[in-house]
């Protein structure tokens, strides 16, 4: 029972001084470039290293000068920035993928231009307001509120 003096006890505070003195270490600051998208935004990433303590690699992306963060990001490449992918997305898989949404695309447009050739109209928005709400007698007026209470 004096595995205090003996065991694996005696390094924990070993290992908490060495992160102590590694944390005063200077970080690497500038990543490594990853890729480039059709917009223009530049993806960076400092690889994990578990020696020091640092379990995931650290990913964010640059927009485009002029342009901030709120403009969307391709799919493909926020999927790799919230580590749902390892690998970043090939220059194939991109083209592949906007191809795709662009036939999709074209094939929306399509059938909706022969929507409204066979006498479909537009879609009409909605009205807003308190006025678009359903009104029911028996929660609104004087005599089915009085009815109820006799």
């Amino acid at each position: 029972m004096n595995t205090m003096s003996n065991g694996e006890y005696r390094h924990v505070w070993r290992i908490v001084l060495q992160n102590f003195i590694n944390s005063f270490r200077p970080r690497q600051i500038k990543g490594n470039h990853i890729g480039k998208d059709y917009i223009g935004n530049i993806y960076f990433e400092i690889p994990a290293d578990p020696s020091r303590g640092k379990r995931r690699p650290s990913r964010w992306y640059d927009p485009p000068k002029g342009h901030d963060f709120e403009n969307p990001i391709p799919p493909e490449w926020e999927s790799w920035l919230r580590y749902r992918r390892q690998e970043p997305p090939t220059e194939e898989e991109i083209a592949n993928n906007l191809a795709i949404a662009e036939l999709k695309k074209e094939n929306a447009d399509g059938l909706e231009a022969k929507r409204l050739a066979e006498g479909g109209s537009l879609p009409t928005t909605p009205e807003r307001g308190p006025q678009s709400f359903p009104k029911y007698p028996e929660y609104y007026g004087g005599d089915a509120m009085n009815t109820r209470r006799k």
